[in-house]
Parts: C-alpha cells; structure tokens; sequence
C-alpha cells in the first residue's frame, strides 16, 4: 500500500488507520460508473480462491541453486491448512513440510483488492517472520497467475506464482523465476495438493525461550471495545479531533508466530474496517506489523517494526507524509486488569519532537466469543 494508505492506518491495538470519505452525491449517477460497477460485479473475483480453504496433504519438488540451470532437487512432503479470515476478504495459509535438509514451515496472506479484482499473497517463511514481496494476479479460465519482482541471488527477477489443474480434491502450484524479462521461466517450488478428509493434527506451537519476546502480544488476544481519538491534521497545528467507536478482535495464528487483528469502527468520516497483521521475528526478537484495510486489500509496506521493553512496546518506520519524509511512531501498552492503550505519532525532525494523532483506548470485551 502506498502512502495513503500507511500514514493514516492503525488498527486497534496495531496501526492507525485512514478511510476516505464516501462519495455520496444525491439525486445524481453516473452511467459509466454504473456500468463499471456492473462488469465488476459479473466477474469480481473474490470468490476464485474458494477451491484452497481445507486441510491438503502436498508433495514438494524444490530446484536447488535456481535458477542457473541447475537440475538438482529436494523432495519434501508435508500439510497445508487454508482457512478463511475476514468475512472472505483474505486466506490464511499455514505450512508445515519436511525433506532430506530438515522442516519447513511457511505462511501465506491472500488478500483481495477489490479496486483491482486483483489478489495479493504474501509470504513468510518460519525463520525470520519477515513477509517478501507480494505476488499481484487474478484467475482466468480456473488458472491463476502471480507476478513480483525479487532479488535472487543479488540478481534482480521475476517471479511467477501459477495455481493450474484446479478441481474440487486437487491442484497443482508452481513457482518460476525469469532472468530475461519473462522471455523464458525455469521451474523453481513444484506442489501438488490432495484434499485430507481427515483433520490433520494440531502441532504444538515451536519452544520459545523467556524473555525472547515471542509473548509480548499475549496480553492483546481477544475481543476489545475501542474508542479512538483521531487529530484530523497532523503537523498543521491543528487541534481538531475526531471520535470514533468499535470493535476489534485479536487471534493468535501461525502456531504462535503472530497475530491477525480484525476491526471495525464507526465514526464522522463513515464505516472502517480493517486487517492487521503482526509477525515476530526469531532472529531479531522484533515484531513487523502491516495491515490492508477493506477497500484496498493489500498489504502496507513498509511494516512498523520494533518491540517491548518494561511492559511498552514501540514500533517504527519512515513515512512519506504530504510529500514530506517522516518517521512514525507506534507505541502499545496493557493497562490491567482489561485495558490497553496504543498511540500513532508523527516527527518531522528526526525524532526530536512527536506529536500523537491518534489514540486508542480498550476495554476488554468478557466472554466474547
């Protein structure tokens, strides 16, 4: 997501978060508008994912060294579980596979932009938690593409991600790398799923150590009541505030690794709803937070990154904010025994000087479902 979308999105206790305004003109169409809108709704593509959600046992040939024509490769079996998350807005993908050079396991965020009838995956391997470069495609007569760009080896590429041969209890992905503009493709991930009819067992989440930070959301999970406080014109000097109320629920996935937010919340601008996702990363003991909201699924970049210290977790990146370079501050703190507070800050000098333009307060929401 570009700048629009960073700057302005929290999500409950995640990120900040903007939505704009509704276009709303009474009395008048639009006949192209209305036209657009109808081929969009013969031929949406939200639902082109549906075939993935269950429980598929898959058997992976991986291409060592590729892509230098290199004819080498790894075999490895394992389960993939798809479920649906945010009323069918976005897939969870977890991964679990081992081979000869040990265990795997990966997640997957589809997501759905409904601006572009466009899907966007998003992948993190268990090692460092950290997402890559999303794949941007859609499905065409049952085969769905993927492209994005990577750098492979300190070389540049395009890498296509293809789901083909779709039936109800089967289908085959395949993942390829291009040097040459997408002239020629060599075969790099190779995955035939096969639906399981039984429930695959649950895994026991990954041993962590104390102190290591992989817990620090813990307190988070659950269902909260928010109200929100939104300066509507940061580093103006505007003192003009907003206030908006809803509802936002926090799950743990990923065995544990991270944390989806969904929100909705009401307030003068309209209705939001948002997605928010937390990974932690084992190698830097640091949290990546990202988010999409509803009218433009795809993930923001670049994710806030940072962590806990004495019970206060504070999270960071550099921003573009009305054509000017900023950093931004995330800061997250519980308030026992069932209240939390988060805050979204704006510098313009470095990080000499903050001022908070969004706060959020929650009350835990018992016996919530």
């Amino acid at each position: 997501m570009k700048t629009l979308g960073r700057s302005f999105v929290l999500c409950a206790l995640c990120i900040a978060a903007f939505w704009p305004l509704p276009a709303r003109v009474s009395g008048q169409t639009n006949p192209d508008a209305a036209a657009k809108t109808a081929v969009a709704t013969e031929r949406d593509g939200q639902h082109d994912f549906d075939f993935n959600f269950g429980a598929w046992r898959t058997h992976i040939s991986l291409l060592q060294h590729a892509p230098n024509g290199s004819t080498t490769t790894t075999k490895m079996e394992g389960a993939v579980v798809v479920r649906k998350v945010w009323d069918g807005r976005a897939q969870l993908e977890e991964i679990e596979a081992d081979g000869p050079n040990g265990h795997f396991e990966g997640m997957t965020l589809f997501l759905y932009n409904p601006k572009s009838h466009q899907w966007s995956m998003n992948f993190a391997n268990s090692g460092d938690g950290t997402l890559g470069a999303p794949g941007i495609g859609e499905f065409n007569n049952g085969r769905g593409e993927f492209y994005d760009q990577e750098l492979i080896h300190g070389r540049a590429m395009l890498v296509r991600s293809v789901w083909s041969d779709i039936t109800p209890d089967s289908h085959h992905f395949e993942q390829d790398f291009s040097d040459d503009g997408g002239k020629t493709w060599e075969p790099h991930f190779v995955a035939s799923l096969t639906r399981e009819n039984e429930p695959v067992a649950e895994v026991a989440p990954p041993p962590s150590t104390g102190g290591d930070g992989q817990h620090d959301f813990d307190f988070n999970l659950g269902t909260w009541q928010e109200h929100t406080s939104r300066l509507l014109h940061p580093l103006t000097g505007s003192t003009t505030w907003i206030e908006m109320d809803g509802k936002s629920v926090f799950s743990k996935i990923w065995n544990g690794r991270g944390q989806l937010c969904e929100l909705e919340s009401d307030g003068p601008n309209g209705h939001l709803e948002l997605l928010a996702m937390r990974l932690y990363n084992p190698q830097t003991r640091q949290w990546n937070l990202t988010f999409a909201t509803s009218n433009v699924g795809v993930l923001g970049t670049p994710p806030t990154i940072g962590e806990f210290k004495n019970g206060r977790g504070e999270f960071y990146d550099q921003e573009d904010f009305n054509g000017k370079s900023i950093l931004l501050r995330f800061t997250i703190f519980s308030i026992p025994p069932d209240g939390a507070q988060s805050e979204q800050a704006f510098s313009d000098d470095g990080g000499k000087t903050w001022e908070t333009n969004w706060i959020n307060k929650y009350v835990r929401i018992k016996d919530a479902r």
